[in-house]
């Protein structure tokens, strides 16, 4: 199981970053409903597959955020 509630991450880190989740379309070359989906259907940001072995081998999944240096609001 993913512990995190990555929809709300996401528009937590659109916040912080001063942007909006059609800025982050653009930045990443993506259409802003892409986006939308993407962030609304949390089986699509973490693979299936991977969360089913490690829960098969006995593990959640708890993703961390870290902010690169050199990415400040580019």
């Amino acid at each position: 199981m993913v512990l995190n509630d990555l929809e709300k991450d996401i528009k937590i880190k659109c916040i912080e970053n001063d942007t909006t989740q059609t800025g982050l379309a653009e930045k990443i070359g993506k259409t802003s409903q892409y986006v939308n989906r993407i962030v609304k259907n949390n089986d699509g940001v973490v693979n299936k597959t991977f969360v089913q072995m490690m829960e098969g081998l006995g593990y959640d999944i708890e993703l961390t955020y870290v902010k690169r240096e050199d990415n400040i609001n580019e």
